[in-house]
């Protein structure tokens, strides 16, 4: 399937995440995670980048940033390359360290910037053993911990110089204390991930901002890359299953039954209506079967481990991409 779109412009506000090779830890120990901060802070300032969160996990990091100049990839490309090469000569390996490309998500600063900083920073205690833990414990690892930029947010003699807050603090008055009761809040009462509102996998935004961003998306849609940017001038969900269920040669109400025959035809259809039809898996979950959001996950998540053994289902959907492509 077609990668996800990179969407470029000056001052544009991400979400960047990157995972290890087949999941695997990409720092050893502290010196590892130092060395990391280390060409982190030396490629924000080459290429002009502000870092408004981050949080270092195990296997993966989040990153909050925006590019002044439009430069996304070509700062990713360099902090990559620069932490993988430092990390490869510290442990005399070679070969890559990371699962992939990046992933990047463009944000709209004033609906969703505050809350993904939460979501952000919040990674720590999301993981076992620490999500079993009580609330009070939580929020004192949280507090502790040193590898996220929340300990800046919370109390102003932790601040990094290279990470900017001002942005984020902005939303709640420039308050860190209501920043620190924002964090709490979400541990004792629960919170929502903003992801289900995600559209065409790289963008989270409400409607305006998606309309402001059409013109960009039209100069810098290459064609290898249209299904994401359809999903921003999405097809109706109807056009993206009736074309699936046009090449299978099926009933549209055989990928609507909550037990279906037909597995893998409806996986296909939740994968190109989101990809198409800009809609979120909750509610490709009510359209098709009225299954969660979760279980949309699994089945796509499970389509993709089939095709990549399956070369027939494979070229199936490559037909059908190609098909919603000449709309």
């Amino acid at each position: 399937m077609a990668r996800p779109l990179r969407i470029a412009y000056p001052h544009a506000f991400y979400h960047v995440t990157c995972r290890g090779n087949e999941r695997r830890a990409i720092y050893r120990d502290d010196q590892d995670r130092l060395l990391f901060l280390d060409k982190l802070k030396a490629s924000l300032e080459i290429y002009g980048v502000k870092l408004h969160a981050y949080v270092l996990m195990g296997n993966h990091f989040h990153f909050i940033v925006e590019t002044p100049k439009a430069n996304l990839s070509e700062f990713m490309r360099h902090f990559n390359i620069a932490y993988t090469g430092a990390y490869n000569r510290r442990h005399n390996r070679v070969g890559h360290l990371y699962q992939g490309r990046y992933k990047a998500v463009v944000v709209e600063k004033d609906s969703y910037l505050l809350e993904l900083s939460r979501y952000v920073h919040l990674n720590p205690v999301r993981v076992n053993p620490h999500k079993q833990k009580t609330i009070r414990e939580q929020l004192k690892y949280l507090e502790r911990f040193p590898w996220s930029s929340l300990a800046g947010y919370v109390a102003a003699e932790r601040r990094e110089p290279w990470v900017s807050y001002e942005e984020v603090l902005g939303h709640l008055g420039a308050s860190r204390s209501r920043y620190r009761q924002f964090i709490e809040d979400a541990i004792m009462r629960g919170y929502e991930t903003p992801w289900e509102e995600l559209t065409g996998q790289v963008i989270l935004g409400r409607e305006g901002f998606l309309e402001k961003l059409k013109g960009k998306l039209d100069k810098a849609g290459a064609r290898r890359e249209r299904p994401s940017l359809r999903a921003i001038h999405a097809l109706d969900p109807e056009v993206s299953l009736s074309a699936v269920t046009r090449y299978f040669k099926i009933g549209g109400v055989e990928l609507k039954k909550k037990r279906t025959p037909y597995r893998d035809y409806r996986a296909v259809a939740m994968e190109l209506m989101y990809r198409y039809s800009g809609i979120s898996q909750a509610e490709l979950g009510r359209r098709l079967g009225g299954l969660d959001y979760s279980a949309v996950s699994r089945e796509r998540k499970r389509l993709r481990e089939r095709m990549a053994v399956d070369r027939q289902l494979k070229g199936a959907v490559e037909k059908i991409e190609s098909r919603l492509n000449q709309r």
